[in-house]
């Protein structure tokens, strides 16, 4: 009983903390001067097909060529074939929960898959799509 308590205790401090990142990190966005965000949108951008970099054979890429459509499924890196945890927070409490590993990979993934750096109103709406599942 005692080490489900213990367990029930961290996941809830995992959930706040996520929250907490989350809604940090979002207002940060707002201040950049993206206004309010749109999880349906970010929606359809996840299975949005890119064209890969004229420098880089390769398909089409979008956001769920490695993360998969199903957030609470794991992925699976298009090239090293990288096994890559859920990203929903519903099964997996340790997403959003550290704003530099976010930005860290917002800043990865939207450059392989856009060929570019997301802006703040993207980045909070892939946020709050995330953060729904």
């Amino acid at each position: 009983m005692r080490t489900m308590l213990m367990l029930f205790s961290l996941l809830t401090v995992l959930d706040v903390r996520a929250a907490s990142v989350v809604d940090d990190l979002l207002a940060g966005y707002q201040g950049a001067g993206a206004p309010l965000f749109d999880a349906k949108w970010a929606e359809t951008m996840w299975t949005k097909k890119f064209p890969a970099p004229k420098d880089e054979a390769g398909a089409e890429r979008s956001c769920s060529t490695c993360h998969t459509t199903d957030l609470k499924a794991q992925g699976k890196h298009a090239t090293t074939n990288k096994v890559i945890d859920p990203l929903a927070p519903s099964v997996n409490k340790e997403r959003l929960t550290d704003a530099k590993n976010i930005e860290k990979w917002f800043k990865r993934n939207c450059t392989w898959v856009l060929g570019r750096e997301c802006s703040p109103q993207e980045k909070g709406g892939f946020l709050q799509f995330i953060r729904s599942q």
